[in-house]
């Protein structure tokens, strides 16, 4: 039994539904802006629907409730995400007004920046900026180059670039509507370094004339997103109140004495940074919400497009009903869908974390960051797929798909920054396998003597096997070959795949820990292996999601259709590295064509229901509107046989 589109939809939707909801709303009100808009038009009319947005209420539902929010941390990132269906400019600037600067005032920030801002930013008055990347440190938060020096005469703060790759780069609402910044610098006190913290610092007066001392200049035009005015600040000496330094987890008294909860440097500083996941888990969902309206534009498309007379009926043949057209765009979907239910984990997560109730507890550092891992690879591999996902939908539309009145140009164009948008998808990776390989050694020390000798053991038959190509034999029972729709084999190939990266990565690094040694040598040898560790680390945990979100789904219907969806997301993952597999032992090369066969026989499967699954993202029509889908011409191609196509 097919579902209905509401009841997949339902289910799609997850926890925050109402918000998702409200969300889509308002968009088909809001409306795109109109193509021939230049650089500064499309701006003002950015902050006129960042004005607009505010004016719902919405933004405001993230923030506490004693400023008038609703203290639903999950519910205004789930907003964040859905906004994704409209124009990108929006969401990126909502996101650096609410996301980046208001959420580190209210996550850095004690009462006396709450009490002073929040009810500002929230309503859209007080518009901000969130300064840390620079010009020469983008990624390397830790090594920033900005300082903030104490100056206990005066109890003020001396912001300084101190040399040009200092500079504050790319940040967004700096260029023209920006009138406070959070900055991140080193913060010196006393003639000591204390490692980067934040400062709430004026850019501009009320009149928009930047502040003595600040120096700002527009990034100029980009490849996308030119709604969003992006900007590069300069400090001179710039002066701020002690008061300025966003003060939770440390603090100036006024005689220049520092303090802190957290007395280690660099547990500070990763205690600081994990509390703005926010960001990067947004990120991740915005692009989700992109890869999502792509797939809506190619699947639409692809079933109204005919191209080709069938030689048995002479009728022309929906260009979706050709294997390799789904080949292009159902194992995306699939994949696309496993990655919804994965960040709707991640967001729930961030909720618990970081729900108003738990302000004023101790953070819990081990869950930021099992949290602040797992967003960093989710986001690395969600935007990654996002921009292969609309570069595919891009060709699988044509010459039609290259056409900015169709939507998809613009589309790629606005997404392509968000493999880079906070912080680099490579970088984020190697975080990822930083923090596994810390978990793997410290589950390692933990063994007993007997199950550390099994374990050194294995892994010297396991080095063994690898060196003399005696690899593992597929472990099933003899005679029993692969069942590639059984999802315990899928979970285990994935799986088994996850670990011998890890333990492997673990292995080629542990040269390093010899007194002596070339660290940087040895781990920069191995960077390709963490890589891979990582991104299978991240395979397996989109599966186990996908997986659970399929048992909350309350409907026998949808509960069918989205087990075939994930068997074709699971073999699809497989079947991209059915290299490793061979190379491995874990699958034969008959397996690996069995696994190929699988895949083709799902895309016919869910053929008949790619319009549905697309359809239960719900994405407003009026930002579904275009000549691509509408325009009769489009629907009809030549009138060539097959046999005369290939012939």
């Amino acid at each position: 039994m097919t579902p209905s589109v509401d009841a997949l939809r339902s289910t799609v939707d997850g926890r925050w539904a109402d918000v998702r909801s409200s969300v889509r709303e308002q968009m088909a009100r809001f409306g795109p802006a109109a193509p021939d808009l230049s650089v500064e038009e499309y701006r003002a009319r950015i902050l006129e629907l960042v004005h607009e947005l505010a004016a719902t209420g919405q933004p405001h539902t993230g923030f506490a409730p004693e400023y008038g929010g609703k203290g639903d941390v999950g519910g205004v990132v789930t907003a964040f995400q859905a906004l994704g269906y409209g124009d990108l400019s929006l969401l990126v600037k909502a996101g650096v007004q609410w996301g980046l600067f208001g959420g580190a005032v209210q996550v850095l920030g004690t009462e006396r920046h709450h009490e002073r801002h929040l009810r500002q930013i929230m309503d859209g008055e007080l518009l901000g900026c969130f300064a840390m990347t620079e010009t020469g440190h983008g990624s390397d938060v830790q090594h920033l180059r900005t300082t903030a020096t104490y100056d206990p005469v005066a109890e003020e703060f001396v912001i300084d670039t101190p040399e040009p790759g200092a500079r504050k780069d790319y940040i967004g609402n700096a260029a023209r509507d920006g009138r406070m910044a959070v900055v991140f610098a080193q913060l010196v006190t006393k003639g000591v370094g204390h490692g980067v913290h934040a400062f709430l610092v004026p850019i501009r007066d009320d009149t928009g004339t930047a502040m003595p001392g600040v120096e700002i200049s527009d990034c100029g035009h980009k490849a996308g997103l030119n709604g969003v005015d992006n900007g590069r600040l300069t400090f001179r000496s710039v002066r701020v109140p002690r008061e300025a330094l966003l003060n939770r987890f440390a603090d100036v008294s006024p005689d220049g004495s520092y303090s802190s909860s957290i007395e280690n440097e660099g547990r500070r500083f990763f205690t600081m940074l994990g509390t703005l996941v926010r960001g990067r888990i947004s990120v991740a969902g915005g692009a989700g919400s992109a890869a999502q309206k792509a797939l809506a534009l190619a699947i639409r498309y692809g079933e109204r497009r005919r191209q080709f007379a069938d030689p048995g009926t002479g009728e022309e043949t929906a260009i979706l009903d050709y294997r390799a057209h789904q080949r292009k765009l159902l194992p995306l979907l699939a994949t696309t869908y496993a990655l919804q239910f994965a960040q709707d984990d991640l967001v729930a997560e961030m909720h618990r974390l970081q729900a108003p109730d738990r302000r004023g507890a101790e953070p819990d550092e081990k869950a930021q960051r099992e949290l602040e891992s797992r967003a960093a690879g989710v986001k690395a591999i969600g935007t990654w797929h996002a921009t292969h996902t609309i570069q595919t939908c891009r060709e699988a539309c044509g010459g039609a798909g290259y056409l900015s009145e169709n939507l998809l140009p613009q589309l790629k164009a606005d997404t392509d920054v968000f493999t880079t948008f906070e912080g680099d998808n490579t970088v984020l990776l190697q975080l990822l396998a930083k923090n596994l390989l810390s978990d793997y050694g410290r589950s390692v020390q933990t063994l007993s003597p007997l199950g550390l000798a099994r374990f050194v053991g294995a892994q010297a038959l396991d080095a063994a096997a690898e060196r003399t190509g005696a690899n593992k034999l597929p472990r099933r029972l003899p005679g029993r070959g692969l069942h590639p729709r059984d999802r315990a084999e899928q979970r285990r190939l994935i799986a088994d795949r996850a670990e011998h990266l890890l333990s492997g990565a673990a292995r080629r690094l542990r040269p390093a820990l010899k007194k002596g040694a070339d660290q940087f040598g040895v781990f920069n040898a191995a960077q390709d292996h963490l890589l891979d560790a990582a991104r299978a680390h991240v395979d397996l945990l989109v599966f186990d999601a996908f997986v659970a979100g399929i048992a909350r789904a309350a409907d026998p219907s949808v509960q069918a259709l989205l087990e075939t969806v994930c068997d074709l997301h699971a073999l699809a993952t497989i079947e991209r590295s059915r290299a490793w597999y061979l190379e491995h032992g874990r699958l034969t090369a008959a397996e690996t064509r069995s696994v190929v066969a699988a895949v083709n026989e799902l895309c016919a499967e869910l053929r008949p229901h790619a319009r549905l699954l697309v359809d239960a993202f719900g994405i407003p029509e009026t930002w579904l509107a275009c000549p691509l889908l509408t325009d009769p011409a489009a629907e009809s191609g030549t009138t060539a046989s097959m046999p005369e196509m290939v012939g």
